[in-house]
């Protein structure tokens, strides 16, 4: 099966804005594949220049490897090319790798290697982690540094010295002087992609650090807007970015804050709110409530 190329891939990461579709679930809680092909053939319809398959927004870290499989090999075949997509690689490294190859022989385009779950570790184990599934693989592969992997400067120089297939470097930190620090000594080596929760909130800033594009979960309920706010954003266009953030973002940053968890959870409520749910989210997390979900949908019309 053909693949994009690892200098390919980077090079269309950077054109748009990147799409982290949420996972579609039946109220038993199993995965409804004919749920996820609807959404994903809906969303495929807009200009993205990516679609990260069980990510985060899509509850991997709540999906069996077999599982994770299943929805990659499903939006594989879905998206039918017209979009690169990116399978996740998690946990510890034996199973990252299993997934990282998984992903390669289900026709994915790409890695997005997360952190492991719950290990601290130093830097040189990060190091290690990182070039053990970059050698595993011949997809393009990006990093997410967050939580108990954020990654120093100089672990990126490193890691992309050592890793040719090392394309691009996700930002779960917005520490400014940290990414001040990485872009100066690995410049475009990377591409960067803003992954902060509601990526919108930051994209304005980190656009400087040479961050030029965001995973942006509001995507999958308002994707014109989406769209539009990403437009306003490389157009530097601040009177409309924080227009747009007064009317719609930060409204909706203060119902995401109310809960531990409803990052993922207000995303799945917002596909609800449009009329095209996506079912309830797994536990740990939790859903929102019906007024919750109220003021979201009132919040949601304002834009649509």
């Amino acid at each position: 099966m053909t693949h994009l190329s690892p200098a390919e891939l980077a090079a269309r990461l950077k054109t748009g804005l990147l799409s982290f579709p949420v996972t579609h679930f039946h109220a038993d809680l199993s995965f409804n594949e004919a749920g996820y092909r609807e959404h994903l053939a809906w969303l495929s319809q807009y200009d993205v220049a990516g679609l990260f398959a069980a990510g985060g927004t899509g509850e991997g870290f709540s999906l069996t490897p077999a599982e994770i499989d299943t929805v990659v090999r499903t939006a594989v075949s879905e998206v039918d090319g017209k979009v690169p997509v990116i399978a996740p690689a998690t946990g510890g490294t034996a199973t990252a790798v299993e997934q990282a190859q998984a992903a390669e022989a289900a026709g994915a385009d790409g890695v997005l290697l997360l952190p492991p779950y719950l290990t601290e570790a130093g830097q040189r184990g990060l190091i290690e982690h990182v070039s053990a599934v970059c050698r595993s693989t011949s997809l393009g592969v990006t990093v997410y540094s967050r939580a108990n992997a954020i990654l120093t400067d100089f672990s990126v120089a490193e890691l992309a010295d050592r890793n040719a297939n090392l394309v691009g470097l996700k930002d779960g930190v917005g520490n400014i002087e940290l990414m001040t620090r990485t872009y100066a000594r690995v410049g475009d080596r990377l591409t960067y992609i803003g992954g902060l929760p509601t990526a919108e909130t930051f994209a304005l800033p980190l656009l400087q650090l040479g961050v030029s594009t965001y995973s942006s979960a509001i995507f999958n309920f308002v994707p014109e807007f989406a769209l539009g706010f990403y437009a306003d954003v490389l157009a530097q266009d601040r009177a409309s970015v924080y227009r747009k953030l007064n009317e719609f973002v930060l409204p909706y940053l203060d119902i995401r804050d109310r809960t531990k968890g409803y990052a993922v959870s207000i995303v799945k409520a917002g596909v609800t709110a449009i009329g095209r749910s996506a079912g309830p989210v797994r536990p740990p997390l939790q859903n929102l409530t019906d007024d919750e979900l109220a003021q979201l949908t009132d919040l949601i019309g304002k834009v649509k």
